[in-house]
């Protein structure tokens, strides 16, 4: 079946179940072992959750929601939800009670699965909050002693009384307008808003996946994205289109054990993922004793000077020309050795989406022999709406644009898109809906950017994010902030400035690397005492002004604070996809970042 013929992605998996029953669709780690769970099995299982869904006798799109890391059953449900007709609704495990006590009653939940007793307790405390929602079934664990709940176990044996052919009047009975999923937007301020996607917003995606080969038939994609965010649901298409291997990650303390254990070829994740790559590598090259070190820093450097010159920075000269050309045999063909190694040793190219990529870390992955592809999408756009493409890739850009997709630039320096993807609208939102889309289909990202000649997009900022001085300056904190928190010392950097003088910023450190760095300095002391040791302060201040090196005076960090711990999502500060609420973090540390201002500093 293509996706000119499919109504739901879910037929997309009838396909390769009719055409090879036997071949492996998916790799799930069972009692130590990955294990393989063929295209036949899968569907089987999707028709056994889809009947017990169907037994519940709700009506068409009537809401699911879905609390749960990402694993095999939340994908089985996925697809079951679509087959009876009904609608997800996806929730981070991470999210607050209150938080789901919104989206469950916002999107008028029938029904919600919980992973465990931990989800299902958050559900019991705001169930007052949510009279319309019926019940409960658990994946994980033995349910509480209350008829509210109930195992999943119990949903397929509801069904079991339900013909496959019931499933069927379902399934063929959506439309591809209909709604799809309801995925709430975790927004840096306000309460988060649904955005509706339907089945012809996903099945557009996998036509597009498909058309620019991103992805292939012969693939393993490692997989361990969280599912309630849309480019974790735009991966799992990309593997129903082609029908390649999908590799569950056992959870996100084991990536890199499971990564030796599947040997993908594909993988996609957030720069923070490739951050931690990056530094476990450059932190031990830089830190060799004697020529070994002199080489691994001088090839460092050659490798961002070289990127830089991409973008009209000054070219290596003749001496690093021919420097460099030694340098990438002696140097990065060990590194890419090394990193090729530690993936599995077939990778041939990684995704990276949700936030901006180093071009630094970039640059050094690319020189090693490994693709970082970075892409860019909202949830409003089911998230692929540009992409780099293995043949067609520019570092510092999100790519060209998806077949079918249309790209603008308004005269604000908006991003505008226009296209399949783009969303229905916000659920229960009209006039939100129409402050970001316009009657003739263009989206309003809320993004700032530019165009290339070549059709590559590179996204400067958000809109609303841009600083403008005292001076009148517009700055782009995002820029500032992966310039500083590239080096693997630093965790989070949050820029500030509006209307003020000269720019600051908050610094957290990363905790594997301060305890790295305590060790190797003979330092001791509890992670907050450390922050503010001076030795640490020092190499904090070195790592601020060379990144000050490359910027615009206005653009250049005058004083800077180190936070005592990283930002949390337990505490507000981040979204449950690790965005910094920089309004919330503003607020929470007023006087910190007012402290920082003062007539002794010059401008």
């Amino acid at each position: 079946m293509t996706t000119d013929d499919a109504r739901t992605t879910f037929d997309l998996a009838l396909g390769h179940a009719g055409r090879n029953r036997d071949a492996t669709a998916a790799l799930v780690k069972r009692d130590g072992v990955y294990a393989p769970v063929t295209w036949g099995a899968l569907v089987d299982r999707v028709y056994a959750h889809a009947a017990g869904l169907v037994a519940l006798d709700l009506p068409p799109q009537s809401r699911v929601a879905i609390i749960a890391h990402s694993r095999l059953e939340w994908t089985i449900l996925d697809l079951a939800i679509q087959a009876a007709g009904l609608v997800s609704v996806p929730i981070y495990p991470s999210n607050l009670p209150e938080d789901c006590a919104f989206m469950a009653d916002h999107s008028d939940a029938a029904f919600v699965v919980t992973e465990d007793s931990e989800q299902t307790e958050k559900f019991l405390s705001i169930r007052s909050k949510i009279p319309q929602v019926r019940g409960l079934f658990q994946i994980d664990g033995t349910p509480p002693d209350d008829p509210w709940v109930r195992p999943l176990a119990a949903l397929t044996e509801d069904g079991e009384k339900v013909p496959r052919a019931d499933v069927d009047a379902r399934r063929t009975a959506v439309a591809r307008d209909d709604v799809f999923t309801i995925i709430y937007t975790s927004g840096t301020t306000g309460r988060p808003k649904g955005v509706v996607l339907t089945h012809g917003n996903v099945l557009y995606e996998a036509e597009a996946v498909h058309q620019i080969d991103l992805a292939r038939p012969d693939d393993v994609q490692f997989f361990f994205l969280p599912l309630a965010h849309v480019f974790a649901r735009v991966l799992q298409v990309a593997w129903l289109s082609q029908g390649h291997v999908l590799a569950y990650a056992e959870s996100m303390q084991t990536i890199k054990e499971n990564i030796q254990q599947t040997r993908p070829t594909i993988m996609a994740g957030v720069p923070r993922i490739y951050e931690k790559f990056y530094a476990a590598v450059v932190s031990q090259g830089m830190a060799a004793p004697g020529l070994a070190g002199r080489l691994f820093r001088e090839a460092c450097r050659l490798s961002e000077k070289r990127g830089a010159a991409e973008w009209g920075g000054p070219p290596l000269g003749l001496a690093e020309q021919i420097a460099w050309r030694a340098l990438e045999r002696l140097v990065f063909a060990k590194i890419g050795a090394k990193l090729q190694a530690a993936l599995g040793g077939r990778m041939r190219a990684m995704l990276s989406g949700g936030a901006p990529l180093s071009r630094t870390i970039a640059y050094f992955f690319r020189d090693a022999g490994i693709p970082i592809l970075e892409g860019y999408g909202l949830t409003e756009t089911t998230a692929g709406s540009c992409v780099n493409r293995p043949d067609a890739y520019k570092i510092g850009t999100v790519g060209q644009p998806l077949p079918g997709t249309e790209v603008r630039i308004a005269e604000d320096g908006e991003i505008l898109i226009r296209g399949p993807g783009v969303m229905k609208e916000y659920w229960k939102a009209p006039d939100e809906t129409a402050a970001v889309l316009e009657p003739d289909g263009w989206f309003h990202t809320g993004d700032i950017g530019e165009i290339d000649d070549a059709g590559f997009v590179r996204i400067t900022d958000r809109k609303k994010d841009l600083i403008v001085t005292a001076g009148g300056k517009n700055v782009a904190p995002q820029k500032i902030e992966n310039l500083i928190a590239s080096d693997p010392l630093i965790g989070r950097c949050v820029v500030f400035g509006d209307r003020r003088k000269y720019l600051s910023a908050l610094l957290t450190l990363d905790p594997d690397e301060l305890a790295k760095f305590a060790n190797e300095h003979g330092l001791s002391g509890s992670p907050a005492e450390l922050a503010h040791h001076p030795r640490v302060e020092q190499a904090v201040a070195a790592i601020v002004a060379r990144a000050n090196e490359k910027l615009a005076s206005f653009e250049t960090i005058k004083r800077w604070t180190i936070l005592d711990r990283d930002l949390t999502v337990e505490d507000g500060e981040l979204t449950p996809k690790l965005s910094v609420k920089r309004k919330v973090v503003e607020t929470r540390y007023k006087d910190l970042i007012d402290a920082m201002y003062d007539e002794s500093v010059p401008t």
